[in-house]
């Protein structure tokens, strides 16, 4: 069984265009992600999934593994569905799809991310989640809220802050999601294949597509944050965090 990561970057983007191609500390943020993917020992491949050519070129440019895919896509984890058939990866196989505009999650993370799956061959799709600490993510809806029961499957994905406060205070734990998963290929294929779900269309969240047709997600909580670069605003945040990072 292999396991493999597969980034998706889309140069278009009406918050932040070219955001994966951003500078960080003087290299491009895509950049900053597939170092730390290569960094995970358990990967045999790293691969970076687009549609566009300024990326393709800059992913060659510093060495790494680039894939040209379609430009329609819904979602990253269709490209990255697509970018796993072009791999000719079997159905076994399990695939981590990092979002492009993380470059400073730990790739230690990826461990405790597919240990369920490689544990359960019945389990098809996992995915991080981190316990809110700073209260402004509360309410800031580029941070995605997940709820989940008492065998940590995923019940809810949202932008809003779930669950409701009743009694006007948050006086328990939250949870965010951190936009990493994982899948077995044949699942994610099938995935890719699934009409598009009505919520999946509200909330804007990929993932909840596969709870809209009855698959379960299996959320593991890691004690590793992994800031997103959601706008320009984000890019001084983030070059602070890796800066301690590498000193």
């Amino acid at each position: 069984m292999k396991i493999v990561a597969i980034i998706p970057c889309r140069y278009g983007s009406k918050r932040f265009e070219g955001k994966p191609l951003t500078p960080i500390l003087g290299k491009p943020m895509l950049q900053w992600v597939y170092e730390r993917a290569r960094d995970a020992e358990l990967l045999a491949d790293v691969a970076i999934a687009t549609d566009d050519e300024r990326i393709f070129t800059a992913v060659e440019d510093f060495g790494g593994k680039a894939l040209m895919t379609a430009p329609a896509h819904r979602s990253g984890s269709d490209r990255v569905a697509e970018a796993a058939q072009a791999l000719g990866l079997e159905d076994d196989d399990i695939v981590i799809n990092i979002q492009g505009d993380q470059p400073a999650f730990d790739p230690r993370s990826l461990s405790e991310l597919v240990l369920p799956l490689v544990n359960d061959p019945e389990l098809v799709m996992t995915t991080l989640i981190y316990k809110i600490v700073d209260q402004a993510e509360l309410e800031d809806p580029n941070h995605v809220k997940c709820v989940f029961d008492k065998n940590n499957f995923a019940l809810y994905f949202s932008r809003s802050l779930i669950p409701f406060a009743a009694k006007g205070a948050v006086t328990f734990d939250v949870f965010k999601h951190l936009g990493i998963y994982a899948f077995r290929k044949g699942f994610l294929v099938r995935f890719a294949s699934l009409p598009a779900g009505r919520l999946e269309a509200i909330e804007r969240l990929e993932q909840i597509r596969a709870m809209e047709h009855g698959y379960r997600i299996k959320v593991v909580e890691t004690c590793y944050d992994s800031l997103e670069v959601d706008t320009p605003n984000d890019v001084a945040k983030i070059e602070a965090v890796l800066s301690k990072k590498t000193v």
